[in-house]
């Protein structure tokens, strides 16, 4: 249809180039900036984060969207769907400001809205991809409908992460630099989850990654009552083969029916560092 609702998202959702295509998402390029360059999130590859970090001890700065980046797809998306609303599920408001640079950009112009999904990456993905399901089910969806479902989606979304090592928290200023060398002696990990679009470090986990996953796994779904229809995993590079097959022999073991892998882009590897795991689920 050509007015079927075309929805927008930004890099940071870790929605493949692939995928995006697939479902006609389109997105809007976050930033990195390292060596005295911004580049767009998504131009170069992850492990160029991790050759900077081992080189400097530095860890390369991120940011939004800016305006002029939405503007730019905005009129991309008017030249091939001139009467098509947009829909942007923006990365969470309270971390970054690209909700912010989206509403600065749809000034004077029509049928644009944007949501906060208050999710980061693949938490984000997860809620772009299943709202490009719902829309190509459901052609005839009007934009308020989208928002309703968008928000029922969300709320019912829930994410959480370790990192193999606390040196890229420590690095960004995340944790003192006393905390990162007594969490790597001990082989202490935070789990990190998403709560009102923030990151907050719950729980600890003691261990190698390929033994703390599996548990990771089990509480996840368990306290979060967490469906078992379709579960994401998320992998940043270098997590170990055994560790990913430990993540999915778990969740075969709990009855999960499908789950998909999700390769994490540039932005989220400033934050966690190479080897890092996460699981997004959807409430029952």
């Amino acid at each position: 249809m050509d007015n079927k609702i075309i929805l927008v998202a930004e890099t940071g959702s870790d929605i493949s180039a692939e995928l995006a295509e697939k479902h006609g998402i389109y997105l809007v390029p976050m930033h990195v900036s390292m060596n005295n360059t911004t580049l767009d999130d998504g131009a170069f590859p992850p492990e160029d984060i991790c050759e900077y970090y081992n080189r400097t001890g530095k860890v390369p700065t991120t940011s939004g969207s800016s305006p002029g980046d939405f503007e730019v797809v905005f009129e991309k998306i008017r030249e091939a769907h001139p009467d098509s609303p947009i829909l942007h599920l923006a990365y969470s408001a309270v971390t970054t400001c690209s909700y912010q640079s989206a509403i600065v950009a749809a000034e004077g112009k029509e049928n644009i809205k944007s949501f906060d999904t208050k999710h980061v990456s693949v938490g984000q993905g997860s809620v772009v991809l299943e709202m490009a399901k719902l829309i190509d089910e459901n052609p005839q969806m009007s934009i308020d409908e989208a928002l309703k479902a968008a928000q029922t989606i969300s709320e019912n979304t829930k994410m959480a992460f370790v990192t193999e090592n606390l040196d890229y928290l420590r690095a960004g200023g995340r944790v003192s630099n006393a905390v990162a060398i007594a969490g790597n002696l001990l082989h202490l990990h935070p789990c990190i989850e998403i709560v009102d679009g923030k990151l907050v470090a719950k729980k600890k986990y003691r261990g190698a990654m390929n033994k703390i996953v599996p548990k990771l796994i089990e509480d996840f779904i368990k306290n979060n009552n967490i469906s078992t229809e379709h579960i994401y995993l998320i992998r940043v590079q270098g997590l170990e083969p055994e560790t990913q097959k430990k993540a999915e022999e778990t969740l075969l073991n709990l009855g999960v029916k499908n789950f998909t892998w999700m390769n994490i882009g540039c932005v989220i590897t400033c934050h966690s560092g190479p080897g890092s795991f996460g699981i997004v689920g959807r409430v029952k």
